[in-house]
């Protein structure tokens, strides 16, 4: 390797290193924005994110990276993977106008603001012109992308969150699983109908015990607050910075399920980027392996392990304690078929795992459709409540309940849907994976301790940073490459 070569590829890391750093500080800004921000400071907030978008696409494309990357040699595993990922991100980048990102930034932030007070009016005209802006700038980012990548527009977003796989790869999966669904549901919901109801846990259940139940339950999972917030939005989520991770939830006195399993869900997202590794920091292969990836971790927290009925007998006695009560409502056998109860409903956020493929193929199916150019914006409404209405045989009241519910589109994340469902794939593979691996797995789980799974997790995944791609770390970690039949097996062990 000649010294010229090493040189450039130094100084590659160093110009990664920068854009990086004004990527974390865009991740503070979203949370702000969404956690702590006043509505007053909308605008120039979108001008912050614009102009820092800008800044960064200009040092990805500034004169001499294209000679560098030319230039550049690295040794082994990691720094060539680092490489790769390097030339990878600089063919997306200089493939759109700086115009182009910062123009988007703008319309993403002008119409996710919008967005906001049209859903709590379920007035999807008022969203709509914002939104057609947004899907206008994201079919020429898809074209742009389309045309120096070689994918099909849509396939070059999809990209953009989970590299390797595109609609091609999705289509089967999803037509086999809404095959499974139309045999499966009507068999769990006969099966639960033949059960004993489940009895609610009688609220109100104070926020502020909500508050430390939930924090204790992060860290008992392994999150470090030495490193961590948790927090309130309207919608929970997971940002921040591997080594300042922010986790929010929503509270309400009257139930306390949806924020404890929130923070959990978030909890497993907030571990991946707290394992990545650090040797690596600001460069491309340090990063998470995608958002399947990602969503394979809060999954296995959340549905795989903090909804089984080992880490169930452990979990009730405890909530008993913190919210007094019936104790009949915190029996593990009850719990489970309050957290597992199978239900057809509008909102995806609030779907069981059986149920919930199914808003995620329609989205699937929608955002393709809108990319494409075979679907206007106008037409969105009616076009979501039919496919609801064949997935799941119900049909939304309004449009809050339908295609107003979710952020995603109105903040230009098209392609990213199809990650929910695969990460739900994966995290069922990768259970079935680290129970083989780890001896006394769920014997752990009944005493609340996640440690030896996350422990497992952070060895075979975290650990892994973009090293490999997403199916290579699907065969690293479970010997085969992500396999939808895990999942089907798992969901027919648990509903059927």
């Amino acid at each position: 390797m000649s010294a010229s070569a090493t040189a450039a590829y130094g100084r590659l890391k160093a110009r990664f290193a920068r854009i990086a750093i004004l990527g974390e500080a865009q991740a503070m800004l979203h949370w702000d924005a969404a956690a702590v921000m006043p509505p007053g400071g909308a605008a120039a907030r979108g001008e912050q994110l614009a102009t820092l978008s800008g800044l960064a696409h200009e040092l990805m494309t500034a004169p001499g990276m294209a000679a560098d990357l030319a230039e550049a040699e690295a040794g082994g595993d990691w720094e060539g993977a680092n490489l790769a990922l390097m030339r990878h991100a600089h063919a997306r980048a200089v493939a759109l106008p700086t115009e182009l990102v910062e123009a988007s930034a703008r319309a993403n932030a002008a119409c996710e603001t919008v967005w906001r007070e049209a859903r709590a009016q379920s007035d999807f005209g008022r969203v709509a012109p914002y939104l057609a802006e947004v899907v206008r700038l994201q079919r020429g980012t898809a074209a742009a992308l389309s045309a120096a990548t070689g994918l099909a527009p849509y396939d070059a977003l999809m990209e953009g969150y989970q590299r390797g796989i595109g609609a091609a790869d999705v289509e089967p999966i999803f037509a086999a699983y809404e095959a499974f669904l139309a045999e499966a549901l009507p068999r769990a919901e006969e099966r639960q109908a033949r059960q004993p109801a489940p009895v609610l846990p009688q609220g109100p259940f104070p926020v502020a015990t909500q508050q430390a139940l939930c924090r204790e339950m992060s860290a008992r999972a392994g999150l470090d607050f030495e490193h961590a917030r948790l927090d309130e939005s309207l919608h929970p989520f997971c940002g921040g910075t591997p080594t300042d991770v922010r986790i929010t939830t929503r509270y309400t006195p009257e139930a306390f399920a949806q924020a404890l399993l929130g923070v959990l869900h978030e909890t497993g997202h907030a571990l991946y980027e707290r394992g990545l590794p650090p040797a690596y920091a600001h460069q491309p292969v340090g990063e998470a392996a995608g958002m399947a990836a990602h969503e394979s971790q809060s999954l296995i927290v959340e549905m795989q392990a903090s909804r089984s009925d080992p880490f169930l007998r452990f979990l009730g006695p405890k909530l008993h304690a913190a919210f007094g009560g019936e104790a009949a409502a915190y029996a593990p056998e009850n719990l489970a078929r309050l957290w597992r109860r199978v239900e057809r409903g509008f909102i995806r956020t609030e779907a069981d795992e059986l149920t919930y493929p199914a808003h995620v193929i329609l989205r699937f199916r929608l955002e393709r459709a809108l990319i494409g150019g075979d679907l206007a914006v106008a037409d969105l409404p009616a076009a979501w409540n039919d496919g609801f209405t064949r997935l799941l045989g119900l049909t939304p009241p309004d449009d809050a309940r339908g295609c107003l519910q979710d952020i995603h589109w109105h903040d230009g994340a098209f392609g990213y849907f199809p990650s929910y469902t695969l990460g739900a794939m994966a995290a069922a593979q990768l259970m079935r994976a680290a129970r083989i691996a780890v001896p006394g797995l769920d014997e752990a789980l009944a005493r609340g301790e996640l440690a030896p799974l996350t422990g497992w997790l952070r060895q075979h995944v975290h650990s892994q940073g973009s090293r490999l791609g997403f199916q290579d770390l699907m065969r690293a970690a479970t010997g085969k490459p992500l396999d939808p039949a895990d999942f089907t097996a798992h969901l027919t062990e648990r509903y059927l």
